[in-house]
C-alpha cells in the first residue's frame, strides 16, 4: 500500500461539496496520518466516499456513525481503543461493518474481533486488492442490513393500525391455527374470523397467508408475544 498525498475528501469535514451523505462512506480510524492519506487515496480511487479520523473519540464526536457505510478501524491507538470503538457501537445498537487494520494484531485479538462481528480482521501491510474486497463486503452487509431494519420499521408501523382483536387473530393465524380453531378458541363465528383476517392481510398488506407470516416473522419478539395477550 502506497503513502500518496491526502485525498480530498479524507478529512473529517461533512460539508465538503462532494460529500453525500445518503452514500455509503468509509470512515477510516487511525492514528497513523500516513496510514490515514494512504488508506483514503485507495478508497476514493475505488469510487467510495471516505473520510478519516486520528481517534475514536474524533469520529464519535463527528456524529457520522450512523451514516451508511462500514468503519476501517486501527486497534491498538491513543486513548480508547478499535476494540472499545466496537464494544460500544453495539452496547448502542450500532451494528455498522467495522474491518481491523492493524499493524499488532494477534490471535486471541483477532478471535475477539470477529466473534464481536468485524467484517475482517487484516495486519498491516496489506494488499490492496484483499482490502477493498473487504469494504465491498462491509458495504453490502451494512445495505443488507439497513434494508431489513426499513422492512421491520414498516411492519410495526402497519401492526400499529391493527385492533387488538386483529393483533390476537394475526398471532394465531402466524401460528398456523384454522380459523375453525380459532373461533373456537375466542367464542367467536367463522365468518367472524374470515372479516378480522382479511382485515389483517388488508392492513399488513400482505398479499398471502406466506406473506402475513414472514411479516409477522420480522417483528421484534416483544410485539410478537404481545399479541397473546
Amino acid at each position: 500500500m502506497r503513502v500518496e498525498p491526502p485525498s480530498r475528501t479524507s478529512a473529517p469535514l461533512l460539508s465538503q461539496p462532494k460529500f453525500d451523505p445518503k452514500q455509503p462512506i468509509v470512515i477510516i480510524v487511525d492514528d497513523d496520518a500516513a496510514v490515514r492519506e494512504a488508506l483514503s487515496e485507495l478508497i476514493f480511487s475505488a469510487g467510495f466516499q471516505t473520510v478519516s479520523f486520528a481517534s475514536t473519540r474524533e469520529v464519535l464526536d463527528a456524529e457520522i456513525l450512523d451514516s451508511p457505510g462500514c468503519l476501517i478501524l486501527d486497534v491498538r491507538m491513543p486513548g480508547a481503543s478499535g476494540l472499545h470503538l466496537q464494544h460500544h457501537l453495539a452496547e448502542s445498537g450500532n451494528a455498522k461493518p467495522i474491518i481491523f487494520l492493524t499493524g499488532h494484531g494477534d490471535i486471541p485479538m483477532t478471535v475477539q474481533a470477529m466473534k464481536a462481528g468485524a467484517v475482517d480482521f487484516l495486519t498491516k501491510p496489506v494488499r490492496d486488492q484483499t482490502l477493498l474486497d473487504a469494504v465491498i463486503a462491509g458495504i453490502a452487509l451494512d445495505a443488507a442490513r439497513r434494508a431489513e431494519a426499513l422492512v421491520v420499521k414498516r411492519n410495526i408501523e402497519r401492526l400499529a393500525t391493527l385492533t387488538p382483536r386483529e393483533r390476537e387473530i394475526l398471532r394465531e393465524v402466524a401460528l398456523g391455527r384454522l380459523n375453525k380453531q380459532i373461533a373456537f378458541d375466542f367464542s367467536i363465528s367463522e365468518p367472524t374470523v374470515k372479516l378480522h383476517r382479511a382485515n389483517v392481510m388488508r392492513k399488513m398488506e400482505a398479499a398471502s397467508i406466506g406473506e402475513l407470516i414472514r411479516a409477522w416473522e420480522t417483528l421484534p419478539a416483544a410485539m410478537r408475544q404481545a399479541g397473546s395477550s
